[in-house]
């Protein structure tokens, strides 16, 4: 990893995103990070560029930052929405709700994908998409979540087959200390769960060690 190595990395504001962030950042990297809620300039390598993934002109944005920046080496497609909560199963699942779930968890990380391809092509760059075990499990209640990750997963298998010059993983980090799974377990303690930091060793392995595209658990 040379040190203008540039990461596109989403979901920056908290949880693993933000973990990712500070790990790949501590390693040299420059990361452009995206969040509907970030702010602050530009420190300790990273280039914060707030916005939503579903906008088609941020993800332009995303890509033109990341070229201007350095090499594009890697892009991890982790921002994502749990959806309602509590969960409903599926034969109540709102249906708007449904398509907002998977815009951001699947339409939105392709598009990204399809646009820094060309640069990652090049340089013979990575595709992390975070997943989860909700998406190979039958869980009540994760449908509609659980459905969105199973389709991320086989995009991302098939985009493996069809791009030979990009590893691409899809990888899962387990059930975390996040906002994300405070909402699906509304008023439950998480706190037996360990924090996202914990599994950014994996990721940062995973890149050193670049193992042929498949699933991978961090």
């Amino acid at each position: 990893m040379e040190r203008n190595s540039t990461a596109i990395v989403t979901g920056v504001s908290r949880g693993l995103g933000r973990a990712i962030a500070e790990a790949l950042t501590a390693e040299g990297w420059t990361v452009v990070g995206d969040g509907r809620t970030l702010t602050g300039e530009p420190k300790h390598g990273l280039v914060p560029v707030p916005g939503d993934v579903t906008d088609s002109w941020h993800r332009a944005l995303l890509v033109e930052t990341a070229l201007e920046t350095g090499r594009l080496d890697l892009l991890v497609n982790n921002a994502g929405i749990l959806g309602p909560s509590p969960q409903p199963a599926l034969a109540d699942y709102p249906l708007d709700a449904l398509r907002d779930v998977l815009e951001v968890n699947l339409v939105a990380p392709l598009a990204l994908t399809q646009l820094a391809l060309p640069a990652l092509r090049e340089h013979g760059g990575a595709v992390v998409n975070v997943s989860s075990d909700a998406a190979v499990a039958a869980y009540p209640g994760w449908g509609g979540y659980g459905a969105a990750k199973a389709a991320v997963e086989q995009f991302s298998n098939v985009l493996a087959a069809e791009e030979p010059k990009v590893r691409v993983w899809w990888a899962d980090p387990g059930d975390l200390r996040t906002q994300m799974h405070a909402e699906a377990f509304p008023g439950e303690d998480i706190s037996d769960r360990p924090l996202p930091e914990t599994v950014t060793p994996a990721l940062l392995e995973l890149l050193r060690r670049r193992p042929e595209s498949g699933r991978v658990r961090l």
